[in-house]
């Protein structure tokens, strides 16, 4: 069935006054002049598609590719695929082509001829280590306090440090508020997760900061001071591969997680207030706190089923 447009009713009624007022009063009626009803008068031939528009499209273009310049794209398409614009038209002036690239890449475009691109090859991760006892591998990370959340004279301006420490096994989660990110407070944040934590711990996991590690420093034959501490109880140190944060994933979530739970929403008005704040928080919303990881059990309540499972 051939659609009628809103522009061939148009033409219509406007021949038709035409016909019947003549082609002055109808140009003056309809708003145009009277070469374009002569026009259309001149076409209408009594049927509705003699008033459809037709195409401005030219039928022969002076420019347009010889037959043996298609059959040299076409040729050259076939042979180099994936070549982009730039390499495939310098391949085709090598070949004698003499037309622009602009004008290559509208004949491309047209023809349906444009390069295709390979899919990018599928990142397929390592399979992840399952931990099957607590403390056989811990996660350490160091998070800087926002300074939003510092609101007391005293100590804007100042910046805390929150280190974190995830058992991969129970997720159970030890946290520690310090004025500084050096060595030393590694050091005795090992001192004080030791003695916190109810299960032997046999590797820690950090990142490469020197806070933890001499390993892109100037020393880095020398062992850290916090290295140092590991040794003296019996720890393996492990270092992540430089910037794949998603090595220590477990820690680097829990941090975002407090952005949206603990650091959101409060404010500390000196060190030790902060350092009360966290450490409540983390007894209260962490290691209380049920996830799907551990089939909805908190962090304590795995430590203890294991404990009772020995």
């Amino acid at each position: 069935m051939t659609t009628i447009t809103q522009d061939m009713r148009y033409c219509l009624s406007l021949i038709q006054y035409a016909d019947k007022y003549g082609v002055t009063k109808a140009a003056i009626k309809y708003k145009t002049n009277r070469q374009y009803i002569y026009r259309w008068k001149k076409r209408f031939d009594g049927s509705m598609e003699s008033l459809r528009d037709r195409s401005r499209k030219p039928h022969h273009h002076p420019n347009q590719h010889t037959p043996e310049e298609i059959k040299l794209i076409t040729d050259m398409r076939r042979r180099n695929p994936h070549a982009g614009l730039v390499i495939f038209w310098v391949k085709l002036m090598q070949r004698g082509y003499s037309r622009s690239m602009t004008g290559l890449y509208r004949f491309l475009k047209k023809q349906g001829f444009m390069a295709v691109h390979p899919p990018n090859p599928k990142y397929i991760p390592k399979p992840y280590e399952q931990m099957v006892y607590p403390g056989q591998r811990v996660q350490v990370d160091v998070k800087f306090v926002p300074s939003a959340c510092l609101k007391n004279s005293k100590v804007i301006g100042k910046k805390f440090f929150q280190y974190t420490a995830i058992d991969e096994y129970s997720r159970w989660r030890f946290v520690e508020a310090f004025e500084e990110q050096n060595t030393y407070s590694s050091a005795q944040f090992v001192d004080h997760l030791v003695k916190a934590f109810p299960f032997p711990i046999e590797c820690i996991q950090t990142d490469n900061g020197t806070e933890f590690t001499n390993r892109f420093t100037s020393h880095k034959d020398k062992p850290t001071l916090f290295q140092a501490h590991l040794e003296q109880h019996g720890i393996q140190h492990k270092v992540i591969r430089p910037y794949t944060p998603r090595h220590n994933g477990k820690v680097e979530r829990s941090h975002r997680k407090d952005n949206e739970r603990f650091y959101a929403t409060h404010q500390f008005y000196s060190f030790e207030d902060f350092a009360k704040q966290l450490k409540e928080y983390n007894r209260r919303e962490y290691n209380h706190f049920p996830m799907r990881p551990l089939g909805w059990k908190t962090p304590n309540q795995v430590l203890k089923d294991y404990l009772a499972s020995v």
